[in-house]
């Protein structure tokens, strides 16, 4: 395990930092997909919302192996990269967890959308590198 310092953190909980998850198709092919993130403080968790059925999420359920990469607009080069393992696949308080993620990126609440059963992979960080 490697911990989340307050500069990942804050950084990923920035409303304008998008993240790319990728993940490892059944036939080895890589999967990106932007997404939304959150940091779980308390247990250095790297948190992604999504929805079930999505190819990262399936993904994942087969090969739990992660990379995450984002950066801020004002600093392009050296991205920060983070490579880990999805541990848990959550269905309790999603969303929540989505209405202050929506929050926090365009400033207005989640709209839920019927039929959706979203989930938030908890990342559990094996390698930052906050390139600086």
């Amino acid at each position: 395990m490697v911990p989340i310092t307050d500069a990942v953190a804050s950084m990923l909980q920035r409303g304008d930092v998008l993240a790319y998850v990728a993940t490892t198709n059944a036939d080895g092919s890589p999967h990106v997909a932007p997404v939304w993130v959150d940091v779980d403080r308390d247990r250095d968790l790297v948190l992604v919302n999504s929805v079930e059925g999505r190819r990262k999420v399936h993904n994942l359920r087969r090969d739990p192996r992660v990379m995450i990469a984002a950066h801020a607009p004002e600093r392009l080069h050296p991205p920060l990269l983070i490579v880990g393992v999805a541990e848990a696949f959550i269905h309790d308080g999603v969303l929540e967890h989505m209405d202050t993620l929506a929050l926090r990126y365009t400033g207005e609440p989640w709209e839920v959308v019927p039929g959706q059963q979203r989930v938030v992979l908890e990342i559990r960080p094996e390698r930052v590198d906050a390139g600086g």
